[in-house]
Formats: C-alpha cells, sequence, structure tokens
C-alpha cells in the first residue's frame, strides 16, 4: 500500500507529495476549465499514468527479454468530452522505440505495453490505442 497526500492551495491548484520517496508535483486546472493550466491537470495526470505505466510494464518485459529500450518515447494525447459531465474519452498512444527487434520481441513489447495496470483500471468507455513505431538502428 502506498500513500499520497495533497493540499488545496486555492485558485484551482494542488500540491500533492508521494509519502515513501516524498516526490511531490502540482496540479493545475487547465485554461478551459477556469485555471491557469500551469501545471498538469488531474486528467493530464491520468494520460501521464498511462502512457508511463505501459512504458514502465515494456522496460519490465525488454529486461526479461535482455532486450536494451533505453531512449524510447511516447506521446499520449487526450481527449475529453464535448459534453457533460467533463471526462476522458479517449487516450491513444503511440511509442517510439529503437533498436532491431524480432516480432517476438515486438509481439511481446506490445502484449506488456496492453496488459499494464493503469491500462487494466481505465474505465472501458474510455478509447485506447497502442501505436509502436519501430526504428531500426539508424534511422532517426
Amino acid at each position: 500500500m502506498v500513500t499520497m497526500t495533497a493540499v488545496y492551495e486555492g485558485d484551482l491548484r494542488c500540491s500533492a507529495r508521494h509519502e515513501p520517496s516524498g516526490a511531490q508535483l502540482s496540479t493545475d486546472a487547465p485554461v478551459d476549465n477556469q485555471g491557469k493550466g500551469e501545471s498538469f491537470s488531474p486528467t493530464d495526470l491520468c494520460a501521464t499514468a498511462l502512457g508511463t505505466c505501459m512504458t514502465t510494464i515494456m522496460g519490465i518485459r525488454a529486461r526479461q527479454l535482455g532486450v536494451d529500450m533505453a531512449g524510447a518515447r511516447f506521446k499520449v494525447t487526450k481527449i475529453m468530452s464535448s459534453d457533460t459531465p467533463r471526462r476522458i474519452v479517449g487516450l491513444p498512444v503511440e511509442f517510439w522505440i529503437s533498436g532491431n527487434h524480432t516480432d517476438e520481441v515486438k509481439a511481446a513489447l506490445l502484449h506488456a505495453a496492453e496488459t499494464c495496470p493503469v491500462n487494466y483500471s481505465i474505465h472501458p468507455d474510455i478509447e485506447r490505442s497502442v501505436a509502436i513505431h519501430w526504428i531500426d538502428e539508424g534511422e532517426d
């Protein structure tokens, strides 16, 4: 069990703390919802959690396979509803991974991404997709 704590700072901002490590982050409401958009919004953190969780689980699987994933990048796009209640309706994720990998490794890493704990925790009504762009050594 891990505990996070937070304080509402006012003006639609929160300061949160990861108790085990002491790491801190701030959130701010987005500009389109009365905020200043000066930091991650809570829904931005949800989208970020999906991408970082997928990357972490792929990294674990890559380590088991003896594959170096250092330098892998991802982009997650948070799509919000146009109606109420305000909510996330889509989270497509794209990865760019370098290396000359076998089809078996590619399939294992895709499976790892799709089976990360955050992906399993997100409501099934939220559309999600995963695309991996494989970059052979020497390409950009």
